[in-house]
């Protein structure tokens, strides 16, 4: 008989179950003149209802660098990320270029971030 490598056979199969779980904030407010420094608009985050109405009375929530992002609408026309910063602590939402937003017009601040659960089961057959 001539030499024959002998294999294991090993057949296996991975199903992995994932759950994005996004955790939203939502924050209005009508524009200010008084919030009006040339052309920026800087909000305080206090100057801020959130989604049930509620005055904000902390800072602004922040999204996680690599789970979460930013979304400003103004009049309901959703905005480049350049045109607007979070102050690093949250206390403010500054807005470059806004000399014609009107005053009172709505701004809408999402800020959206990811726990993602996952959960994965390898079942081996040989």
């Amino acid at each position: 008989m001539t030499t024959k490598l002998f294999k294991l056979v090993i057949d296996a199969t991975t199903t992995t179950e994932v759950k994005t779980n996004p955790i939203v904030d939502l924050y209005f407010y009508e524009v200010d003149d008084a919030h009006r420094f040339d052309n920026t608009l800087v909000i305080p985050s206090t100057a801020f209802v959130d989604g049930e109405g509620n005055d904000v009375t902390g800072n602004l929530t922040l999204a996680e660098s690599e789970n979460g992002y930013y979304s400003l609408f103004i009049n309901g026309v959703q905005q480049q990320n350049s045109l607007f910063q979070v102050e690093e602590t949250g206390a403010s939402l500054t807005i470059q270029q806004a000399t014609t937003i009107p005053t009172g017009a709505t701004i809408v601040f999402i800020v959206t971030n990811f726990d993602p659960i996952s959960n994965s089961t390898t079942t081996i057959t040989t």
